[in-house]
């Protein structure tokens, strides 16, 4: 069995859907604590509910990291919960130095297109922009880059005549619940592999 710590910014429908596919016991793991840097963050009642400890991530002076110090306090913690995998559920900040040395090749990011197509914020909308024909999901390991970590794996998602944003994005987080378990699972078996 697996430890899994988990990083969110918003509702939670991948931590969710992470949280189904234990309980269904396609994924061999616990979820031992979830982090989020907005404290109003769906993804804490959905911890809360489920009775797994939720933590706010307190970061006053940056928007889009978090400093080292606050990022070396959050690696303390997912290591004294002993934390084996750190999963990103829609997490909005880069990772930096503390985390990635605390976690090699042992943090893993879902992101809504096909990298390395459409990296960044809101890339449904940038691949609906940018007129492509499909779009999707991917799973990464984490580096120090925007969304340029090894691939993993994708789901491949079609663009329709008549999508708007909200439609399209729908459409990649049903694709999201489906491929993250499935990675994650995978990702659990190889780990605990002798």
């Amino acid at each position: 069995m697996v430890k899994l710590g988990v990083l969110g910014s918003g509702k939670g429908s991948n931590f969710a859907a992470l949280l189904e596919g234990i309980s269904s016991g396609q994924i061999p793991a616990s979820v031992e604590i979830v982090f989020s840097d907005n404290p109003q963050a769906g993804i804490l009642d959905l911890a809360k509910k489920a009775n797994i400890r939720a933590e706010v991530i307190h970061e006053p002076r940056f928007k889009t990291r978090l400093s080292d110090d606050v990022e070396s306090a959050v690696a303390q913690q997912l290591k004294a919960a002993s934390v084996e995998l750190l999963v990103l559920a829609g997490y909005m900040r880069m990772v930096k130095k503390p985390l990635l040395e605390a976690f090699p090749r042992r943090m893993i990011n879902i992101h809504p297109s096909l990298l390395p197509k459409f990296p960044g914020l809101e890339a449904w909308k940038q691949a609906l922009e940018s007129g492509a024909l499909e779009t999707g999901c991917t799973v990464h390991y984490v580096d120090d880059g925007m969304d340029t970590g090894e691939i993993i794996a994708q789901a491949r998602v079609p663009i329709l005549a008549g999508d708007s944003a909200a439609s399209l994005h729908a459409r990649i987080q049903e694709a999201e619940h489906r491929l993250l378990p499935q990675v994650v699972a995978e990702v659990c078996a190889a780990v605990t592999r002798p």
